[in-house]
């Protein structure tokens, strides 16, 4: 029996970082440890593409042109959306889960979804630095694993 896991080898990867602006207290600290945790497995700075858009609707769209672009070897996808008093949290949260998880399935580079949808912005710190750990950096981790083990799939 034969068994796969993906390691935490950065050299030679190059990543795009997709973020929205908005809510960007939160956003921010997310891309600040998704880019420390690709620095310390040894992602050079300038292998490290970042592409802000102005909310996480706008996520899926720059993620696909992105990863159909092949000039990285995998994208990050971060935002954060917090729940107000309407249903547009439903429809934002949905439209971006949905569209990045289609990129993820149909297209040619791995997209780890680092989008926080929270009920409140205690909540989104705490995810983004805070007591729960950064989300940013634990797709950092995730996405290696995957391009890993992606290539591991292609090559054998």
């Amino acid at each position: 029996m034969n068994e796969y896991t993906g390691d935490y080898i950065g050299r030679k990867q190059k990543v795009g970082i997709v973020v929205a602006k908005f809510n960007d207290l939160v956003t921010k600290r997310l891309l600040a440890g998704a880019c420390q945790t690709l620095n310390q497995a040894g992602i050079a700075t300038e292998n490290i593409e970042i592409f802000w858009v102005p909310g996480a609707f706008e996520i899926p769209r720059v993620v696909k042109l992105l990863s159909e672009s092949q000039r990285v070897t995998g994208i990050i996808a971060l935002g954060a959306v917090v729940r107000g008093e309407t249903a547009h949290f439903d429809y934002v949260c949905s439209a971006a889960a949905n569209g990045i998880a289609e990129v993820s399935l149909n297209g040619p580079v791995p997209v780890m979804f680092g989008v926080l949808t929270t009920d409140t912005m205690e909540q989104a710190l705490n995810r983004a630095g805070g007591k729960a750990g950064n989300k940013g950096s634990e797709c950092a981790l995730g996405l290696l694993e995957m391009i890993s083990l992606q290539q591991k799939i292609n090559f054998k």
